[in-house]
């Protein structure tokens, strides 16, 4: 599959020089591999965001002094608030060696127990798998548009050339029949409405934070305060 190439750049290591990172919009990483030594990196947050959330394989050709290196996105830490990426590492893929990777399904056409007023449900949006890094697919398509209403698609349907890192019994997606829907309470939407504010934040969290997203978050949390305060005067 094709692979964006991404710049990247060596960089110092520690919570000190991983803050100023993060200030300048960019990325901590690490770069390791089966033949490559460990290496720290550090990229921009645009270009990790692509992968993150892309809808292809997390495939990239990391550049870094001269060099270039097929990878996998392998793992990254998001902000629990800001889903800033926080860090990443990029396993660099070796020739004959299979690689475990995460691959977003996409699924292709309307079933036709849906156009029936049946109900599909895509129960999984993505597959880990364990495959030879020159057979990587850029994403798993299924086509449902012949399923009917009680029709599914497991893993063990799948006619695939990798290993699949799931059940085979697992259902990827089936059509139901319609269902009513039940009313939600107002405790329930208050629950769902709930977001985690700064003083939720523990100290580290709060450190990882650009100082552009912390002021940010201060000004919203005092524009609510103000906001409460007026609710409360009394009438004149």
């Amino acid at each position: 599959m094709d692979a964006p190439v991404i710049e990247a750049t060596p960089r110092d290591t520690g919570s000190k020089a991983a803050r100023e990172i993060r200030n300048n919009n960019r990325v901590p990483c690490v770069l390791y591999g089966a033949e490559v030594d460990s290496t720290p990196l550090q990229v921009a947050v645009r270009d990790i965001n692509k992968l993150v959330y892309g809808r292809t394989a997390p495939v990239a050709e990391v550049q870094v002094d001269g060099e270039t290196h097929r990878c996998i996105l392998k793992d990254f830490d998001l902000h629990p608030i800001t889903d800033r990426p926080l860090h990443a590492d990029f396993q660099a893929l070796a020739e004959g060696r299979k690689v475990t990777l995460t691959v977003p399904i996409r699924y292709a056409g309307v079933p036709v127990g849906q156009k029936n007023g049946g109900d599909t449900q895509q129960i999984v949006r993505e597959l880990t798998i364990s495959v030879l890094p020159q057979n990587i697919p850029p994403e798993i398509r299924l086509d449902i548009e012949d399923l009917a209403i009680g029709d599914s698609i497991h893993v063990y349907d799948l006619d695939v050339d990798y290993e699949i890192k799931m059940a085979d019994a697992q259902t990827l997606v089936t059509v139901v029949a319609p269902q009513i829907e039940v009313a939600t309470t107002a405790e329930a939407e208050e629950e769902e409405g709930e977001e985690r504010t700064l003083e939720d934040l523990t100290e580290e969290e709060r450190e990882e934070l650009t100082e552009e997203e912390l002021a940010e978050l201060e000004a919203a949390e005092e524009e609510e305060e103000e906001g409460a305060e007026g609710d409360e005067l009394p009438e004149e």
